[in-house]
């Protein structure tokens, strides 16, 4: 990466080519996200000054250089960026954090359309790590009470950053999501979470996410990974009101297992299951039914 001008796009490219051997699964990309940021950027004006030759100052070129190095030994891209996006929101995410998915997109979808005939509706978000999805639905409904509970406390701290920084009027709690929110027992009309669902045995193929994501935001207890989530499930059976709205993201591999496990619990009048954008099983919805 050295020996050719500073120039924005001779330094992408360059780090594109270190980034692809070491298996970044899109080199150009991160490349591209990186130097935006050294630079202080939008990647859409970075491609810009990719076409116009732009040289980049050394202090800045330097900079870039450590950045690269540290995402090809697959530091997550989040981690050195500082910044994660879900839902219309920037988040401050970092070690200690889960870092949101694009496929929880999925359950935001899902989660607004669940509101779409509710007038001040009152949603809570449990095992809410940075607080992506409790501030993704209050940005898009200013209108609605949102509640978000997360139990680990590096996750907390980012959460209250994230409201802070957003201004959003999200209810943020620390404690466990099954005993979380007393207070609006019966009275919810979405509960949404993202919760800890792999299987034990199943280690993340990822470097990103086996050697980065925090554990506790990861591996969901029991044989199948799905303790948490059931127990989740379970608090949220009894902050719903009937007619409420359970969204809960699972594996791919979850698809049949934790719906199945959903409708033998007898308070779901309607357990089904959403793909995310690739065709994999990724969310369940489940209607609380009536006392």
């Amino acid at each position: 990466m050295t020996g050719s001008p500073d120039t924005v796009d001779a330094l992408v490219r360059g780090a594109a080519a270190r980034l692809a051997p070491a298996g970044v699964p899109s080199p150009t990309v991160d490349a591209e996200v990186l130097l935006a940021h050294v630079l202080g950027r939008s990647v859409g004006e970075l491609r810009r000054a990719r076409l116009l030759g732009e040289v980049v100052p050394h202090p800045g070129a330097t900079a870039y250089h450590e950045l690269v190095d540290r995402r090809a030994a697959r530091v997550p891209l989040q981690h050195l960026t500082g910044t994660a996006h879900l839902g219309g929101v920037d988040l401050v995410v970092g070690p200690g954090v889960f870092v949101p998915r694009p496929e929880t997109e999925v359950l935001v979808g899902l989660a607004l359309a669940a509101l779409d005939e509710v007038d001040a509706p009152t949603v809570v978000d449990l095992c809410t790590g940075s607080g992506a999805i409790a501030l993704a639905v209050s940005r898009a409904r200013p209108d609605a009470r949102v509640g978000a509970v997360e139990l680990a406390e590096d996750a907390h701290r980012y959460a209250v950053r994230n409201v802070e920084r957003t201004g959003l009027p999200v209810d943020l709690r620390l404690g466990r999501a099954q005993e979380a929110f007393e207070d609006l027992v019966g009275r919810v009309d979405v509960v949404t979470s993202n919760p800890p669902y792999i299987p034990p045995d199943a280690v993340p193929v990822d470097v990103e996410v086996r050697e980065h994501d925090p554990r506790v935001a990861l591996y969901g207890g029991g044989d199948d990974g799905l303790q948490v989530p059931l127990e989740v499930a379970a608090r949220a059976a009894v902050l719903l009101r009937p007619g409420g709205v359970l969204l809960m993201e699972h594996a791919a591999a979850q698809g049949r297992s934790l719906p199945e496990a959903l409708a033998a619990q007898g308070c779901w009048s309607s357990v089904e299951d959403h793909d995310d954008l690739a065709g994999l099983p990724r969310v369940v919805r489940a209607v609380r039914a009536g006392p």
